[in-house]
């Protein structure tokens, strides 16, 4: 410790002038750019480039390039808060799907994007995995945004939900699925009308013991109705099958042709939910010099790009998911735009054959 001590009259203290403080220079308020600013830039009026903001497409071209090249000059940015609070619109649309690691979803909500933000709409995306709990709870951090309408993917949700969705008074479109109830707009396709297909061209190809090994989500639970109950009604009622939780992968694909060859080593054919769980069978099979197709067929679904070029190359499923996202956002804008009909498009599917059957 250091100690200081002090001896009185033996040194005396002389009063100092404190420094003066340091001159400071006045701030200069960062002058914010309003909408009359961007608007005298432009040589158009206010309400022009509001409507450049808000709704593009609704003006000239010409005029949004000038517009857009004014907000970038001089660093205008929209105040969207205040403008939904005037107008209660937010210009934000929600779409849920269950992933986007694959393009079967992704390029759904990509052209879905894209369209929407033509015509003025930023779209909040939310995964929300494959439980219906995450679907609820990702939906009730959504809409405390107050989108102005909602893309969902499938139509499997809780009645609670479903009752929910139904009264909060904003546009909802379904995808991915078909129903003859929808909430409100539905584009989609049937699941179960895929197994029927699939079961079919198994059996035109002669298989008489087919087997399924499938994800467990609610969709991939509707093709495996469709296979099934096909298959029953021509006589094959003991189908071998193996299902598993989401998401689908390779390596469930190569664990599912194991377990299926150990209770059923006769099978001749393999449906899969998912292009990954197929490929993992193929390569599964390859690997214990099992001839596909000549002694198991095996047909996919989703229509991945890696699908063509597999070897032998892929069977699978197509269905058009670039049609899809663009009529859902079609769907949403003709319901802004004064459209009242409950619309419902079935944009089906094609079974695509390839070497595997």
């Amino acid at each position: 410790m250091i100690g200081i001590s002090w001896k009185p009259n033996k040194m005396r203290l002389k009063p100092t002038t404190p420094p003066a403080p340091p001159k400071r220079r006045p701030r200069t308020a960062a002058k914010t750019v309003r909408i009359t600013d961007v608007a005298i830039s432009a040589g158009v009026s206010p309400i022009t480039v509001s409507r450049v903001i808000n709704a593009p497409e609704t003006v000239a071209p010409e005029t949004r390039a000038r517009v857009r090249q004014a907000v970038a000059q001089l660093g205008y940015v929209p105040n969207r808060l205040a403008g939904g609070l005037s107008s209660a619109k937010s210009r934000l649309i929600a779409a849920i799907v269950p992933t986007v690691a694959h393009s079967l979803f992704s390029e759904t909500v990509q052209v879905f994007s894209d369209t929407m933000s033509r015509a003025g709409y930023q779209v909040l995306l939310g995964l929300s995995g494959y439980s219906d709990e995450d679907e609820d709870q990702l939906l009730d951090a959504i809409l405390s945004r107050r989108p102005e309408g909602v893309f969902l993917t499938g139509v499997a949700h809780t009645p609670t939900l479903r009752e929910r969705l139904r009264k909060i008074g904003i546009p909802i479109v379904e995808t991915w699925d078909m129903s003859d109830d929808p909430i409100d707009m539905l584009v989609g396709f049937s699941h179960y009308r895929i197994g029927v297909a699939v079961a079919e061209r198994f059996l035109a190809r002669g298989s008489r013991r087919p087997a399924l090994v499938s994800a467990d989500d609610q969709r991939a639970l509707a093709r495996r109705r469709g296979f099934i109950d096909t298959l029953t009604q021509r006589g094959i009622a003991d189908v071998a099958e193996l299902l598993m939780p989401p998401p689908s992968s390779v390596a469930l694909g190569k664990q599912g042709l194991q377990r299926i060859l150990e209770t059923r080593p006769g099978v001749d054919a393999i449906f899969c939910s998912s292009d990954l769980l197929a490929l993992g069978v193929v390569s599964e099979a390859r690997r214990l010099a099992i001839d596909v197709p000549g002694r198991i067929a095996v047909c996919g679904f989703g229509a991945l790009e890696f699908t063509a070029d597999t070897t032998p190359a892929l069977t699978t499923v197509r269905v058009d998911g670039k049609r899809i996202g663009a009529t859902a956002a079609r769907c949403l804008i003709d319901r802004f735009g004064g459209n009242t009909e409950k619309t419902l498009v079935d944009v089906g599917f094609d079974l695509v054959e390839r070497e595997t059957l």
